[in-house]
């Protein structure tokens, strides 16, 4: 049978990650033909692209004429980029430029995940024509990467975002849901960061954001430029793992709230809370509340079963 394939057509790369798995899923959902690319975990399910490799890119993106192009894929762990600055800025900064390249040569929309460490978070909240301060290599790398693509193609978007979380195929996928083992494990106490406001958003919220983007571009090529997205929950990690413990009914009292600056690993922002309201203007945005969301993401790992009767009934 002639199966009706819709005629917009989008690329998402890093489409195994925990934001690219989101991205792909939203906008195949929602009538769009979605072409996923990875790397190492890419097959069989999406294309493999080495994205440092200029051919590879240059081929997918002629032979599949994308009409939008998603670029999820990063090294996004601040000390990864710290111990290995060279393949960082790679990834971050070169092939994302070239990517911008591409994406003009066939007239594609471009999106660029950039990110809330653009900001040194003296100075919350940060609209998207503050300026610029990161202080660490990975902020520099998201912006110089930011700056790469603007230069390549003018017609570009750049959204950035704070903290993430969602349905993780492991634990370890996202500084949010990372928390949980210390939260289920209340035998030993747990040392909690106090002193970071977060604001943890949905990758489900990300990518609903990235459609409308794309389809209101569609319509109007005037959108372009920098955008900002942003769960509107401020918390620091131990009260996400409060939060979280609740969620579950489970007990928070072994989680011990550390209000210090952090001294190990790369400098982080204090507060780089991101003003929202452009894209808001335009009519643009989803929001899941904190609770509801983790429950569904983390609910796979819970060690106790016992307790999903409790929470579910």
């Amino acid at each position: 049978e002639d199966v009706d394939v819709p005629s917009r057509r989008v690329l998402i790369t890093g489409a195994t990650g925990l934001l690219g798995r989101a991205v792909f899923k939203e906008f195949n959902e929602n009538s769009w033909n979605a072409v996923g690319c990875g790397y190492r975990r890419a097959q069989p399910r999406f294309e493999q692209v080495n994205l440092l490799d200029s051919i590879a890119v240059h081929d997918i993106i002629n032979d599949f004429q994308p009409h939008v192009i998603v670029h999820c894929a990063a090294e996004r762990r601040p000390d990864v980029v710290e111990s290995q600055p060279d393949a960082a800025s790679q990834l971050n900064v070169a092939a994302s430029g070239n990517l911008a390249k591409e994406a003009a040569g066939v007239g594609a929309f471009l999106i660029y995940i950039s990110t809330d460490y653009v900001f040194d978070g003296t100075n919350p909240p940060y609209k998207e024509t503050d300026v610029p301060n990161p202080l660490n290599l990975y902020g520099k790398t998201k912006l110089e990467g930011e700056k790469a693509v603007l230069e390549n193609n003018e017609d570009a978007a750049i959204l950035r975002i704070p903290i993430l979380y969602g349905e993780v195929e492991r634990l370890e996928e996202s500084a949010v849901t990372v928390m949980f083992d210390k939260v289920q494990f209340s035998n030993k106490s747990a040392n909690m960061d106090h002193w970071q406001q977060r604001f943890p958003t949905n990758v489900k919220d990300v990518a609903a954001v990235c459609r409308q983007l794309a389809e209101k571009r569609m319509l109007d090529p005037s959108v372009k430029g920098t955008f900002h997205w942003s769960g509107n929950e401020q918390m620091t990690k131990y009260e996400m793992a409060c939060a979280i413990a609740d969620a579950f009914n489970l007990p928070s009292s072994h989680l011990r709230p550390i209000t210090d600056c952090p001294v190990v690993g790369a400098l982080r922002p204090r507060n780089a809370q991101l003003d929202c309201s452009k894209l808001e203007m335009l009519g643009i945005g989803q929001r899941t509340p904190f609770r509801a969301g983790i429950k569904e993401s983390l609910w796979p790992f819970l060690v106790d079963k016992r307790w999903r009767q409790t929470v579910f009934h």
